[in-house]
């Protein structure tokens, strides 16, 4: 089934044009429609443009009447952006078909048209790292942005570590919301941290030791955030290594000081975050998480 896809860059510039190249190339041996922002490989410092220049591309997004709007990669950019994004514009796009899908920066963008609006956006893959990959792109990545663009995705599923094995099943409804960690942390303290109470909170990270995501989760915990959530779903941290004075501080360390301070559920394992295999997952939409033995599911019915 033919979709419109707009490819644009709200955060850093594109490094490796060579990748966002062979992932247009790929969406369109999909069988997609890909239209290619303007300013698709500005530059500015580190940046994909200057700021005005990075509006102007977010404001394209939104007037393409695109069946989604991806990025090409995420770094670092938007938090700069947040009180100048065309919010009401942004709603409409949304409110016609268009899906916003991204990871990493993205997720302020995603968390602020969540608390300005109350629109889902899809925290998903991008262009450069996942779909230009030089190998085959991840098959379930692949399979999980089809079942996005169709309208056919209904949830996800992955399986516990054992250790964290339900020995009674779990379930939780609320709105799902998060993404990257360092993102949402950054957020706490302005008007576009969401005010999700009842929530299902997942998060993940990259390039951050242990003691980095520690430090970012006390931020949520001390602000009352982690409080307030149903659950806690931790997807992957990745990319960073340990020293030798760690002493056996590790992620699990993390994630076990983590469930003494809550009172919700933490479960660990989700396919999403700077990985290969990464499912696509609807912020700010209502959802299920459900767990019995070492089967978690997240689920949120059709959203088309």
């Amino acid at each position: 089934m033919t979709k419109r896809i707009y490819i644009f860059s709200p955060s850093s510039a594109v490094r490796n044009k060579a990748a966002v190249r062979r992932g247009i190339a790929r969406l369109k041996a999909l069988g997609h429609e890909v239209e290619l922002d303007p300013a698709v490989f500005s530059s500015h410092m580190r940046f994909a443009g200057d700021d005005d220049t990075r509006i102007a591309a977010i404001e394209r997004a939104a007037a393409s009447g695109a069946d989604v709007a991806i990025i090409t990669r995420g770094g670092y950019g938007l938090t700069r952006l947040l009180p100048r994004i065309p919010y009401k514009a942004v709603a409409k796009a949304i409110d016609r078909g268009t899906e916003f899908v991204g990871l990493s920066d993205f997720t302020a963008f995603q968390n602020a048209v969540l608390a300005e609006t109350g629109r889902v956006t899809w925290s998903g893959p991008a262009v450069g790292e996942d779909f230009g990959v030089e190998a085959e792109p991840d098959e379930i990545m692949q399979a999980c942005f089809e079942d996005l663009v169709t309208g056919q995705g209904e949830g996800t599923g992955w399986q516990l570590p054992a250790a964290e094995a339900v020995e009674r099943p779990v379930e939780a409804r609320g709105v799902l919301w998060g993404g990257n960690l360092a993102m949402l942390a950054a957020l706490v303290g302005t008007p576009w941290m969401p005010k999700v109470k009842g929530g299902i909170l997942f998060l993940e990270d990259v390039s951050e030791h242990p003691y980095r995501i520690e430090r970012m989760l006390t931020q949520l915990l001390y602000a009352g955030v982690l409080a307030q959530q149903k659950a806690i779903v931790m997807g992957q941290f990745t990319n960073w290594l340990p020293v030798p004075h760690d002493k056996g501080f590790k992620l699990k360390t993390v994630f076990e000081w983590l469930r003494a301070v809550v009172k919700c559920p933490v479960f660990t394992g989700l396919p999403f975050g700077h990985v290969p295999t990464k499912v696509c997952l609807p912020v700010g939409a209502k959802v299920t998480l459900a767990a019995e033995g070492r089967d978690a599911f997240l689920l949120w019915g059709h959203r088309h």
